[in-house]
């Protein structure tokens, strides 16, 4: 990749892990970051610039057309994430128009590919196993959201001839990741000698560390494809092997408490990504 690359939601548990990609493949990147926020990108040579806004999402066509000028490659990785409130949040709204006025803008400004972020749940999860074939059907508003800015954006984008590809991303862990979702949990317990308290653990999902889901996107990005990709490891794993790997790190599968909370009944019992 010769050109620069615009990169949205850099100080992200997903998105700081895609910035450190781009520089450690040399390229040169611009950044997008909330106000206040840019002693939280490290600085290096690559980063060409730090452009900051008080909500990107609020941002115009013409606002973006300016930070997308001189640009190849857009990688779109912000999206409201508040663990425990962004699923059901109406912010997703937000999110999505300003995607489309993020759109508008790359458009104006002739940019030449653009890489979005989506969600394994933007599609039939009752199916189990899931491949960029499988049926759409999003059950939340989180989910909603980011297929009609996956639908969007394939219109607009293919309209004007520009390179689109949307990753979907299955269950990530790893650095960066907030302290209330399952491994970070565990790992605070297990460290401090506590009882972690799960459901059954039955559940089949498909877990990748967040930095290999990064170099995915950057792959993505420094690539041709278009269209859905699953950013995945395509292994199924229960929730109960997952812990009990962890639990083994530090000997203690003794603090695991596995039916102390309740199954979720709308829980889907497997998701699992196939690799295309």
């Amino acid at each position: 990749m010769s050109g620069t690359v615009l990169l949205t939601g850099a100080t992200g548990f997903v998105g700081r892990q895609v910035l450190r990609g781009l520089c450690e493949r040399r390229v040169k990147t611009r950044v997008i970051v909330r106000q206040g926020k840019e002693s939280l990108v490290s600085p290096t040579k690559y980063i060409e610039q730090i452009i900051t806004t008080n909500d990107l999402f609020a941002e115009t066509s013409d606002w973006w057309k300016q930070a997308c000028s001189g640009i190849e490659t857009v990688i779109h990785c912000a999206w409201y994430a508040e663990s425990g409130q962004y699923l059901q949040s109406e912010k997703n709204l937000d999110c999505l128009a300003g995607t489309l006025e993020m759109a508008q803008g790359a458009v104006d400004a002739c940019v030449g590919r653009v890489v979005g972020i989506g969600t394994c749940f933007e599609y039939d999860l009752t199916l189990g196993d899931l491949s960029i074939e499988t049926s759409l059907r999003p059950t939340t508003p989180y989910a909603d959201a980011k297929v009609r800015a996956f639908q969007a954006l394939s219109t607009i984008f293919s309209l004007h001839k520009i390179e689109f590809a949307w990753c979907r991303l299955f269950y990530l862990h790893g650095e960066g990741e907030d302290s209330r979702r399952l491994v970070p949990y565990i790992r605070s317990k297990l460290s401090a000698g506590e009882i972690a308290e799960l459901t059954s653990g039955n559940q089949v999902r498909d877990f990748l560390d967040v930095r290999v889901a990064a170099e995915m996107i950057v792959d993505a990005a420094m690539g041709n494809r278009t269209g859905a990709i699953n950013i995945c490891s395509g292994i199924p794993i229960t929730v109960r092997k997952l812990a009990e790997q962890i639990a083994d790190e530090y000997g203690r599968r003794d603090l695991l408490k596995f039916g102390a909370r309740p199954d979720n009944l709308v829980d889907p019992p497997r998701v699992v990504g196939i690799i295309i």
